[in-house]
Parts: C-alpha cells; sequence; structure tokens
C-alpha cells in the first residue's frame, strides 16, 4: 500500500488472546526501531517519532488493556491512525519527561507556546512543526501539556536533502524558555527516512 495511504484498519487487527500470546515478541522485535525512533532534545524533552509498525503496536495494547472489543476499534483508530506519517510528513509524539512534580509543574508553566516553537532542521533550513489541533495545549495561565503530537509536512526539496548523505539533519526547538537543538545520527536519519513516499 501508498505510503500517503497506509492505515490501519480493523483486518489489520489481531484479537486479544492471539496478541496477548505474541505481545512480548513483538515488543522486542520494535525494540531496535524505536529506539531509532527516539530523540532526546534538551534535558527533558524526547521526541518519539512514529509510524505504522509504533502505532499498530499501541492500538492492539490498548484493545488488550482495555478490553472493549469491537466496540473500542473505532475510537482507537481515529485515536491513532493521523500519528502514521502519509509519505510527505514526520510525525512526533513530544514529551517533556520530569519525574518529579513540583519540578514538573515548574517548567512546565514556563513553556506556554512551546508546541509552536519545534522543528526539523534540513540542511540548514527549519520546518516547523504543525501541532495537532484537536486539544489546545496550552492553557490560559501559560502552562503547557507534557506530550505533544506534531507534523513536520516536508517538500520534496526537503525530503531529496534529508536523503542526502552528509547534510546535517536535526531537531530542536527555539522556545526562548527551552533552546535546544539535536543532531541525528545516520541510523535514526536513515530509519526516519522510511517515512517518506
Amino acid at each position: 500500500m501508498p505510503l500517503d495511504q497506509r492505515q490501519i484498519t480493523p483486518a489489520d487487527l489481531m484479537p486479544d488472546d492471539a496478541f496477548a500470546k505474541v505481545r512480548k515478541d513483538r515488543r522486542l522485535e520494535l525494540l531496535p526501531l524505536k529506539r531509532l525512533r527516539r530523540i532526546d532534545l534538551g534535558p527533558y524533552c524526547t521526541f518519539y517519532f512514529e509510524s505504522y509498525e509504533t502505532m499498530l503496536f499501541q492500538v492492539q495494547e490498548m484493545l488488550l488493556i482495555e478490553k472493549g472489543g469491537a466496540a473500542q476499534v473505532p475510537d482507537e483508530l481515529a485515536a491513532y491512525n493521523p500519528l502514521i506519517p502519509n509519505g510527505s510528513e514526520l510525525v512526533a509524539t513530544v514529551m517533556f519527561e520530569i519525574d518529579d512534580p513540583v519540578r514538573r509543574e515548574a517548567v512546565l508553566s514556563r513553556l506556554g507556546g512551546v508546541e509552536d516553537c519545534f522543528y526539523v532542521a534540513v540542511g540548514g533550513e527549519r520546518v516547523m512543526a504543525v501541532a495537532e489541533g484537536d486539544v489546545e495545549r496550552t492553557r490560559e495561565d501559560g502552562k503547557t501539556s507534557s506530550v505533544h503530537f506534531l507534523r513536520f509536512p516536508l517538500k520534496s526539496e526537503h525530503i531529496a536533502v534529508f536523503r542526502t548523505p552528509g547534510v546535517d539533519i536535526a531537531i530542536g526547538c527555539a522556545h526562548d524558555r527551552y533552546s535546544h537543538q539535536a543532531g541525528l545520527s545516520p541510523a535514526s536519519r536513515a530509519e526516519l527516512a522510511k517515512d517518506f513516499a
């Protein structure tokens, strides 16, 4: 199926009892892929670049854990299919992971609007993220959410540069209170390039 049409359908899903039997093995199979798709940005922020495979596993997990049966499937597909890249973008779940609740509150309260400051730098040009518009991620008091869902829409020329060996590719945040950039390793870059048609 072409990448721009790749979606999880009910036919892709295993029954809960069958998934429970292979769950551990599936998780182990996904670990190398997930490691390459996880990029740390600064001391608190982590990008988890999503794919069909990561979202399929997540849907199966939700169905197994919540035990909602066939009635639950449409809601899970509606929630997770939008996070599958369409062939001309990268899609990431971005999380601020701070264990201490006092520190987490303090950091997040200073990061209002951060969802509009993330980017992928492709050969020196910044492609700004587009935040999912389903829920407002910054409250009126200026506190941001600890989880953000972002799309990075890339033009064909960006994709060509992304695939060119030796050109720097990085992720970053330009928020004045969280200004960080992290380069992608060649292995992570090769993995993410699979998201492009």
